[in-house]
């Protein structure tokens, strides 16, 4: 018996009947991609639309009409391939992804294992910026933001995942925000000098010196981020900051439970302390099998019913560009994923064989398709504008000194 694709294209969903040989997982993904974006059905029979949209992506997409005018924030993406060893060089589709995907800014990763490597991939990304100055512009204060958006850049924050670069130095903090570097995670899944990650079974909070950093970067105005944080990590470090705390990218364990994602009472906490929390897009919304837009919007909405409309984002995970699905990609990611594994990084569903992204969602224009789900479920286009970027803009704003 044949297998059934079920390719949901709103607000139509497509029955392909297919065999191991008459579809490829690329041919799906890419016609997810461009179906989900174009809003337009062809007058092929439904087999043929994997070949005839392989490739192609609508740049003209309306789905919430007021995309256009709003400040988009995915507060952790890249222009390039995230997930993937050795970021590949830019190509030309990144960056008409990037430039044309409707996203204000990102917040992306440039931190290394220690101070030199970081300071070395800090200077890689601001080589692409002065390479490519109609496509990005790095962002360190609010007026650059708003720079980017009128010039239609995509504006770069550069952030860390980790506190490692930090080594034991609190003067290193001040020198990477001279940088740019903007916001810093103070843990990434495991333990630090600073305190203990999500994985790590002690929970054992932030150390003596993980207080002094959160102080130093609270004096500083570098955003604390509390994403991938134990439990205790994050409670801790929601209670030692004097300004707003993020979670740049996490998800909702009474949707879902899974070490990344955080409890009611950890969103409640960093949402009184005036913070933001950013949905990400990946399998860890739903354990077990790949999420879709509705899970994500389930993780949004419950977010907003425990936070507040003015503390809740998007912060994806994601590059600005749809994975194509390809061997090549496959191989990398198989490789990429093997490797955390083996270093003991790796969180519980990364999976070799599931690729991280949502399916329906895998789009350039993924943001305005997020709002174009919100705006179907009731959401007032005020509210939908605060979660895909105006809370972040807000937050900026408080904790930015320059």
């Amino acid at each position: 018996m044949a297998r059934i694709l079920c390719l949901t294209v709103h607000p139509r969903v497509w029955e392909v009947p297919v065999s191991s040989d008459s579809i490829s997982r690329r041919s799906f993904l890419g016609a997810a991609a461009a179906l989900s974006v174009t809003g337009v059905y062809p007058s092929l029979d439904p087999l043929d639309y994997p070949r005839a949209l392989r490739g192609t992506r609508s740049r003209t997409a309306r789905a919430w009409p007021p995309y256009a005018d709003a400040f988009v924030i995915d507060f952790l993406a890249s222009p390039g391939y995230f997930n993937y060893p050795l970021n590949p060089p830019l190509d030309t589709e990144m960056i008409t992804n990037a430039v044309e995907s409707g996203i204000t800014a990102v917040n992306l990763t440039c931190s290394g294992n220690d101070f030199a490597s970081s300071v070395e991939r800090i200077a890689g990304w601001m080589d692409r910026i002065e390479r490519h100055p109609d496509a990005f512009q790095q962002v360190r204060t609010v007026a650059d933001l708003r720079a980017a958006k009128a010039n239609g850049r995509l504006g770069i924050v550069l952030g860390f995942q980790d506190t490692t670069p930090f080594e034991q130095d609190l003067a290193h903090i001040e020198t990477f925000l001279h940088l740019g570097v903007k916001v810093t995670q103070l843990t990434y899944n495991v333990r630090n000098l600073v305190g203990d990650g999500c994985l790590e079974p002690a929970n054992g909070g932030l150390t003596r010196f993980g207080v002094q950093v959160v102080e130093r970067m609270n004096e500083l105005g570098m955003m604390v981020d509390l994403s991938h944080c134990g439990q205790r990590t994050t409670a801790e470090g929601i209670a030692v900051s004097s300004r707003p705390v993020a979670i740049t990218h996490s998800g909702c364990n009474t949707i879902a439970r899974h070490p990344r994602s955080k409890d009611d009472t950890e969103l409640r906490a960093m949402a009184d302390s005036g913070g933001v929390v950013g949905i990400y897009l990946m399998p860890f919304l739903t354990p077990g099998r790949v999420p879709t837009r509705t899970d994500v919007l389930d993780h949004i909405e419950h977010a907003i019913q425990v936070c507040g409309e003015d503390h809740v984002g998007i912060g994806s995970d994601l590059s600005t560009t749809p994975i194509d699905g390809s061997d090549e990609y496959w191989s990398r990611h198989r490789e990429f994923v093997a490797g955390r594994i083996e270093r003991g990084v790796a969180a519980p569903n990364e999976d070799p064989d599931i690729l991280f992204t949502v399916e329906d969602l895998n789009s350039h224009r993924r943001m305005e398709l997020i709002a174009e789900g919100l705006s179907d479920r009731g959401h007032s286009d005020e509210r939908i504008a605060k979660v895909i970027g105006g809370n972040w803009v807000r937050l900026f704003s408080e904790l930015w000194k320059a």
